[in-house]
């Protein structure tokens, strides 16, 4: 345990910082597996990358709580279990916190335009738009 505690907690560490990172630079594009995956957020392109700019500075923060608890936890092989529960348990709360925050960011922003008849109400396949030959 000596060992497992640090590494687990570097781990998700690391994975917290990246993952805010990117989200902050705009560089984590829509996908299944990391970021804030809520309804609104996975609406469309625009709406993920407002939730994970508004969601990656407190992800950053989290991967540097789970970072600093994982180093304590290996310096101080005594409390090492406390240190790395107290670390772990602050960084998801950090991060569930910046999900909450980028989910309402991105359940603010207006729907997006239907595609196709530019929003209009479509009767019989055309819009009314008239066109001259």
């Amino acid at each position: 345990m000596n060992i497992v505690l640090p590494v687990v907690l570097g781990v998700i560490g690391v994975a917290f910082a990246t993952i805010g990172f990117l989200g902050v630079r705009g560089r984590l594009h829509r996908n299944r597996f990391f970021g804030v995956r809520t309804k609104a957020a996975l609406r469309d392109d625009e709406a993920f990358a407002l939730a994970n700019r508004i969601a990656g500075v407190p992800n950053m923060t989290a991967g540097a709580i789970a970072v600093v608890a994982a180093a304590a936890s290996a310096v101080n092989p005594a409390s090492a279990l406390v240190i790395g529960l107290i670390g772990l348990v602050g960084s998801v709360a950090v991060a569930t916190a910046g999900g909450v925050l980028g989910h309402r960011a991105a359940e603010a922003m207006p729907e997006p335009v239907p595609a196709g008849c530019g929003g209009c109400a479509c009767a019989g396949g055309g819009c009314g738009v008239l066109t001259r030959a």
